[in-house]
């Protein structure tokens, strides 16, 4: 029987501090999403990842139980912080605490920005999906949001259903809101140039990094985009 090896122990809650002051949300934003990776993949996966340069990491997974989550999200943070990147969990501000992330990424069913605050503390990342709604974004960002997350930017294979989200939002959010715009859905590297112009400071992928035989090169080829 093949057995599946063990992720490191949790080693216990921690607070959120940012290890050089503020984190910049700006560049790939990867997006580990446990339909696209299994528990041998995980980690693995993601520091490959790391190595490509992605700059933001998410932990999502809607099947996990919650201590698995827990564990697996943990092993994820020490991973990230050796490479001086945030990590950022789907849904849960108490498992960014219980893992030692630095953040939490809330959808239309999550709760809102101000209440993430307020358990994470002013140095988290809050981010929340704003599908192709502007006036949800006004509302994130005067919450407390750190960005805001608008898409399908184009047709997605993880989400086909998703509503579209044109690039004029993305102009809108930039000129109007003191937040970071982050582009998700159906992005590719060559596709990914519009985005930035129209006003993207970080465009999120899951399938096209993850999804990919090499995810280092996937990774790399949209980390080249964004100038250090």
């Amino acid at each position: 029987m093949t057995m599946v090896p063990e992720l490191p122990p949790n080693p216990g809650p921690r607070s959120v501090h940012p290890p050089c002051g503020q984190w910049r949300v700006r560049g790939l934003y990867a997006i580990a999403d446990g339909a696209y990776l299994s528990a041998m993949r995980l980690v693995p996966a993601v520091e490959r990842a790391l190595q490509g340069g992605a700059r933001l990491i998410q932990y999502r997974d809607k099947d996990a139980d919650a201590g698995t989550r827990c564990r697996r999200a943990a092993a994820l943070a020490r991973l990230c912080e050796r490479y001086a990147v945030p990590l950022i969990v789907n849904d849960d501000p108490l498992l960014v605490l219980d893992a030692g992330a630095q953040g939490v990424h809330l959808g239309r069913d999550d709760g809102d920005a101000a209440d993430a605050r307020t358990v994470l503390g002013a140095d988290a990342i809050v981010g929340i999906s704003c599908y192709n709604e502007f006036e949800r974004a006004v509302r994130a960002a005067d919450a407390g949001a750190d960005y805001v997350a608008f898409g399908s930017v184009y047709p997605s294979r993880t989400k086909p259903q998703a509503v579209h989200a044109g690039h004029e939002l993305l102009r809108r959010a930039r000129a109007e809101l003191d937040v970071a715009v982050v582009a998700i859905g159906g992005i590719k590297p060559e596709n990914s140039a519009a985005l930035i112009e129209a006003g993207a400071d970080a465009i999120a992928v899951i399938a096209g990094v993850f999804g990919e035989a090499d995810v280092r090169a996937a990774a790399s080829a949209y980390a080249q985009l964004f100038p250090r």
